[in-house]
């Protein structure tokens, strides 16, 4: 297994809406160090990379739209397509294509591969905007593993499927109006 020198994780997923929540959190970020951001927005992959530039204008830290075998390291923002998973012994994501119209990136086979690597790494799951439940599921799992779990409030979501979801599924999940949750997660990576 490579060493691995990273102390946190953010991981984000959203859906409808998203993209505007998103950029607000990449905004607020400090200059990640001993953290790493990665991040599952449903997007019709044609977008990804135009989305990846647009959301790089608004940091100093490196944004990476995760390709088969993209190294793992500390203090970049990463962008999943697909079916994204993070190999713990070599440290490198794997992505295969999807052979359905599932969603793309599928948020909760992002988390889940997240089980491996939470006793050496701290992990923060965020649940954001969008139609329907995923996510939701692993977002439960992580929880009853150690992770800290938020989503965002009724009042805040654009569109309050998934996070509705993850406040119903999720026991003991954090509830926050965006901004919050934006300072939440600024506050975790520093």
């Amino acid at each position: 297994m490579q060493h691995l020198k990273l102390k946190k994780i953010v991981l984000v997923g959203a859906s409808t809406g998203g993209p505007g929540q998103i950029k607000k959190i990449i905004q607020s970020l400090p200059i990640l160090k001993n953290s790493s951001v990665i991040i599952a927005q449903h997007m019709a992959d044609g977008f990804l990379e135009s989305f990846v530039l647009e959301l790089q204008k608004f940091t100093p830290n490196h944004i990476l739209l995760i390709e088969d075998n993209t190294l793992f390291e500390e203090g970049k923002v990463y962008l999943c397509k697909h079916n994204t998973t993070l190999n713990i012994q070599s440290l490198k994501f794997k992505v295969k294509k999807l052979d359905d119209d599932s969603f793309n990136p599928n948020i909760d086979i992002l988390f889940l591969s997240m089980l491996e690597i939470m006793p050496r790494v701290e992990i923060l799951c965020s649940i954001l905007t969008g139609i329907g439940d995923d996510g939701v599921k692993s977002c439960r799992v992580l929880k009853n593993n150690g992770a800290r779990c938020m989503t965002e409030s009724k009042e805040s979501a654009i569109i309050d499927g998934m996070p509705n979801r993850a406040r119903e599924l999720v026991p003991n999940i954090e509830v926050y109006d965006m901004k919050r949750v934006i300072d939440e997660i600024s506050e975790f990576c520093k």
